[in-house]
């Protein structure tokens, strides 16, 4: 069955495999303390521009929200984020199971607002009565958001500059970081990013990895005896060489961002062909992952022959579903799902 159900339901990139398999053998310290684990870190501050990043390596996006969030705020303190992102929506309640409240605050297309943070900000330390409420302790953001959207250079400088204000750190999920690094419409930078915000992950796992998240403390402030508090959590992976491994062959030779220019390349074209077919878009989105609108009808047609991922239900009637590319994608793939797809009035 063909399948854009999304962009980590294939194992991993050829390159990560042979590089595993050629250093299988090897005997390394465990914990994350070997060799490639120490120059995947090295190749990561380069990418970064960021010489004082301080980067921790863990398996998964869930378990690195958790512990990154938990072990920076205080134990009064809550997160920012908008009402759809990752941290509120879709991870089970894994930052209030740690004793953190999320702070949802609307969101457009995805993303928030400088100007709503600063609002909401501005308003809790004017309520005389806030030293009986939850903090706000840090603010989240996702780029791309779980809508495919992007955060603009602009809108970045302006949130880091609310969080300088009230002295709480940005923090930036990069689960598809590569998705919008290369994607045409965007003008954000991977050094940018490290200047702007105080801690993002640059993903693995739906980026070509087997599985695997590089945490980036940027500003010499990751939280002291971070290690403790990973292993504390279960988090600490004894072979710590996988995810070193890993990294170390996402780094070289610009792999990780030609895996993101591959998929996001042809998920353009998947959006020219449902665009030419007249299908509605439920979202104008320009990474790997593309939003729209199908009737129930042809949605149960389709679910035949191609795998998809539910979204949201539009109306009684239609239904939104993702369509996502991966460094597996290819062209036949594309030209095989707009072959399945009759279109609106054919």
């Amino acid at each position: 069955m063909l399948s854009f159900e999304s962009d980590y339901i294939e194992g991993a990139h050829e390159k990560i495999l042979k590089r595993l398999y050629e250093t299988n053998l090897e005997r390394l310290s465990g914990y994350g303390s070997d060799i490639y684990c120490e120059s995947a870190k090295e190749k990561i501050k380069r990418a970064c521009r960021c010489d004082d990043a301080e980067i921790f390596f863990i398996v998964g996006g869930t378990q690195t929200n958790q512990i990154v969030i938990s072990s920076v705020l205080n134990g009064y303190e809550g997160v920012i984020s908008a009402e759809t992102g990752h941290v509120s929506a879709h991870e089970a309640g894994a930052i209030e199971v740690t004793g953190h409240k999320v702070l949802a605050l609307p969101q457009k297309e995805g993303k928030l607002e400088a100007e709503n943070v600063g609002k909401y900000l501005a308003s809790f330390y004017a309520d005389a009565n806030h030293d009986h409420m939850v903090f706000p302790g840090m603010v989240y953001i996702s780029h791309p958001t779980e809508y495919g959207t992007l955060y603009s250079a602009d809108e970045l400088k302006a949130l880091s500059k609310v969080c300088r204000e009230y002295k709480i750190p940005l923090y930036l999920d990069g689960a598809r970081l590569a998705y919008a690094l290369e994607s045409p419409a965007t003008d954000v930078t991977l050094p940018m990013i490290a200047e702007l915000c105080d801690v993002f992950y640059i993903g693995g796992t739906k980026v070509g990895a087997l599985c695997g998240e590089a945490v980036v403390f940027t500003k010499k402030n990751m939280p002291k005896h971070f290690l403790t508090t990973v292993k504390q959590r279960g988090a600490l992976l004894a072979k710590g060489r996988l995810l070193g491994v890993q990294f170390d062959t996402l780094f070289s030779d610009g792999l990780y961002f030609e895996i993101g220019r591959h998929a996001v390349s042809l998920a353009m074209k998947i959006k020219k062909m449902l665009i030419e077919k007249g299908y509605r878009l439920f979202i104008d989105s320009y990474t790997n992952q593309q939003f729209v609108i199908l009737e129930d009808s042809e949605l149960e047609e389709l679910s035949r022959s191609v795998k998809f991922s539910f979204w949201e239900k539009y109306d009684e009637e239609h239904t939104v579903v993702r369509l996502a590319a991966s460094f597996a994608t290819n062209e036949n793939d594309v030209e095989e799902l707009g072959k399945l797809m009759k279109g609106k009035g054919k």
